[in-house]
């Protein structure tokens, strides 16, 4: 095995191991001799399946409209008709869908079975891998139906980024983004110097993002894993961002960059962030080639859908905005303001 970076997160429901800068060649030391089963999507077992283990594999579709109950009762079927049991390691292999779906179906079969995760996206590596929340979509509204348990490992093969294309090498920077925005300032600094080459997967400049990233997350995860604090902080962009991600079918970190956008605008129009500090995260969004304005119209389907928004509380619209970057805040906003500002 290599000699990846690692380090140890202790949460409530379990303890996770974060190899950073690793390969996939390190998988069956990790497996340490137990039985193995993959999750993995059509698209990245064409693209890696070379590189992974001789493990049995069950494979999903692709792409959003797949992250369901549906979905999820297949690989259940699937890993239990292959006679696991709580003893046998389930790795998933994949996007955001897929680290979701097999973290989800780990978390719940057998009422718990081990789970390890090899985010092959950036948005995955930064964002769907870590921190424990899992889940499927219901009726096209986001992550209704899930569970938050702290995977036993997540591993990190930044080679494997370049396959991705341009496209959602973007969208992943949405996420490194949100995280830097909302409470690592120098990570968003290193961003602003470093963006180009980010996006041409310069696996130093991407190992030094990704590292930051995951660090920061982790230390709201740390604090509250269940989300009923600080980690609400790591929603910045995600009010507006799911229902323009629904109504309009946009991929998760477009919509998001939207939300970000407009989350920005709030907050200078409130007087919390200086106009210029604005400024530099909407320029930041722009160069990672996300897009700058939302579908026109269909306003009253986009209230509809943040209407259904898990983070409300109590029934309380709650979204984040910034005080300065590096600085969220956690407050209520009227579904009005949104439509004020919306990009």
């Amino acid at each position: 095995m290599s000699t990846p970076l690692r380090y140890v997160v202790v949460g409530p429901s379990h303890t996770s191991c974060i190899l950073l800068d690793a390969s996939l060649a390190d998988l069956p030391a990790l497996a340490n001799g137990r039985r193995t089963v993959i999750v993995t999507d059509a698209t990245v077992r064409r693209l890696h399946g070379h590189a992974l283990p001789d493990w049995p594999v069950v494979e999903i579709g692709v792409g959003e409209g797949i992250k369901t109950l549906a979905t999820f009762e297949h690989v259940a079927r699937a890993l239990v008709e292959a006679d696991v049991d709580r003893s046998t390691l389930v790795v998933g292999v994949g996007g955001g869908v897929v680290c979701d779906v097999t973290g989800f179906v780990a978390s719940t079969l057998l009422r718990g079975m081990s789970c390890g995760l090899v985010p092959t996206t950036l948005v995955a590596q930064v964002d769907a891998a870590v921190g424990g929340k899992n889940g499927v979509n219901l009726d096209g509204f986001k992550n209704l139906i899930g569970t938050v348990t702290q995977s036993e490992f997540v591993l990190y093969d930044h080679a494997v980024l370049a396959t991705l294309p341009p496209r959602e090498v973007s969208c992943g920077i949405a996420e490194v983004i949100k995280t830097a925005a909302v409470g690592e300032a120098a990570l968003f600094a290193d961003l602003e110097a470093s963006l180009e080459a980010v996006l041409a997967c310069d696996r130093g400049a991407v190992a030094r993002v990704v590292e930051g990233a995951v660090r920061a997350k982790m230390r709201l995860v740390a604090q509250d894993e269940r989300d009923r604090g600080q980690r609400r902080l790591l929603n910045f962009g995600h009010t507006l961002g799911h229902a323009v991600e629904k109504v309009h079918g946009m991929s998760h970190g477009e919509a998001v960059g939207l939300g970000m956008v407009a989350a920005c605008r709030i907050s200078v129009r409130r007087g919390l962030l200086p106009a210029a500090e604005g400024k530099r995260l909407e320029r930041l969004i722009a160069r990672a080639g996300l897009p700058a304005s939302c579908p026109p119209g269909r306003w009253p389907a986009l209230a509809a859908a943040m209407g259904h928004d898990k983070k409300w509380l109590s029934g309380r619209p709650l979204g984040v905005l910034l005080g300065a970057i590096g600085e969220g805040v956690v407050t209520e906003i009227d579904p009005g303001e949104w439509r004020e500002v919306c990009p």
